[in-house]
């Protein structure tokens, strides 16, 4: 079956319920391969046409989704606010995409993507791997599929008619210790190297890679505040480096109690006499000596060993060993992220109000209250008392 139409494009039968629409855009002359019924190649000739009156038209493309994938991660995987990604997210992102994506639907042409090639990606990896990593593949996935329609190499993104959607399930933020088993985990990594690290985790709550990255020059004495510039970047294309912060919220001041600043005096303290060859044991005026002014507050013990104290630490093998010693101390896992929101939680738990919370940790405050703000059982106890008192005044009377 053949029709031809000046100026309206031609249609091809080329075998059974298979089509070839041929047609003009500008100068430019496009040609597309279909499968259907002929009602429904006359369908997609017009669509073309109109996309090209509307300014939407999408040249055919036989590009796949494999290629379109190394593409979009060259670019640096430009997200809906074409915003700056980190390389280590970058690498996340490939990682997921290439382990979970590419083996199923690599092959196939980015065109002809449907919404059930992904409903079937997602039913094939149910039960292979945990909801909240299927849930990152779908968002990873649809951030790439968008920049595709933004880019104009497809007309429209399967993700809006996916039924499938991974649900993210219950997201494990860990563990918010009580005012009791803090003083226990402290009291365990006394003596220990990770002292005052892990001190500073637990009444800053800064993020692990913010504390790693942390200099002298950072302390204010006078003021007593830790400031927070800056945090280390571990990826496989730039080893370890440091990074500026991801928003503008992450970079602030952080107010610190007399009992942590006289712990990180301490350690300054030793610094100076490492690099200026002072033993411990050697009065001596320590204002008059000085610190290289990248010097870490928690550098890499490896490297303090030739006096190099502007390398950090590695952060997974500072998870790694506290992860090991919290185990021992407490009786059950803990990591080390979740300092951060035992901070949160016990000053939440005291009446702290959420923004200067929030404020304090680098955090947007509905994102603290959803995510971070745990419950202890001290707290709970606290809120029936509150309610037991209330219901016996009402309902007592």
């Amino acid at each position: 079956m053949k029709k031809r139409s000046h100026g309206d494009g031609s249609i091809d039968q080329r075998g059974e319920n298979r089509f070839r629409l041929r047609y003009r855009i500008g100068k430019e002359r496009h040609s597309k391969a279909i499968q259907g019924t002929y009602t429904e190649a006359k369908t997609e000739l017009r669509r073309l046409l109109r996309s090209a009156d509307t300014g939407e038209h999408v040249a055919p493309d036989k590009g796949t989704v494999a290629e379109w994938i190394t593409q979009w991660i060259e670019a640096g995987a430009p997200g809906r606010k074409r915003t700056k990604v980190g390389q280590r997210a970058i690498e996340r992102y490939d990682q997921l995409l290439r382990t979970h994506v590419l083996p199923t639907l690599g092959n196939e042409k980015l065109q002809d993507l449907a919404a059930t090639d992904l409903d079937k990606l997602y039913l094939g990896l149910d039960g292979k791997i945990s909801p909240r990593t299927a849930r990152h593949v779908h968002s990873v996935l649809n951030a790439c599929l968008s920049a595709a329609k933004r880019t104009r190499k497809i007309a429209s993104n399967p993700m809006e008619h996916v039924t499938n959607v991974p649900s993210p399930g219950d997201s494990d933020h860990g563990i918010a210790l009580d005012d009791d088993q803090l003083k226990k985990l402290l009291d365990g990594f006394k003596g220990s190297a990770l002292y005052a690290l892990v001190s500073v985790a637990a009444f800053t709550g800064a993020r692990r890679n913010e504390i790693l990255a942390l200099r002298w020059s950072d302390l204010d004495i006078e003021a007593k505040t830790l400031r927070i510039e800056r945090a280390i970047e571990v990826t496989k294309k730039f080893g370890v480096r440091f990074k500026g912060p991801k928003k503008a919220s992450h970079k602030r001041s952080i107010t610190i109690d007399d009992d942590l600043l006289a712990l990180l005096v301490t350690e300054r303290e030793k610094h100076l006499r490492l690099i200026n060859g002072v033993p411990a044991d050697v009065d001596v005026n320590l204002d008059l000596l000085k610190l290289p002014p990248d010097t870490l507050i928690f550098p890499n013990p490896e490297a303090m060993a030739a006096l190099d104290l502007t390398t950090p630490r590695k952060d997974r093998n500072l998870s790694k060993e506290f992860g090991r010693r919290a185990k021992k101390i407490l009786g059950f896992r803990f990591n080390f992220h979740w300092l951060r929101g035992t901070h949160e939680t016990l000053l939440l738990d005291r009446g702290v109000p959420v923004h200067v919370v929030a404020a304090r940790c680098g955090h947007d405050p509905a994102v603290l209250l959803r995510s971070y703000a745990k419950r202890t059982r001290k707290a709970d106890t606290s809120a029936a008392n509150v309610i037991g008192g209330l219901s016996k005044a009402i309902l007592g009377a």
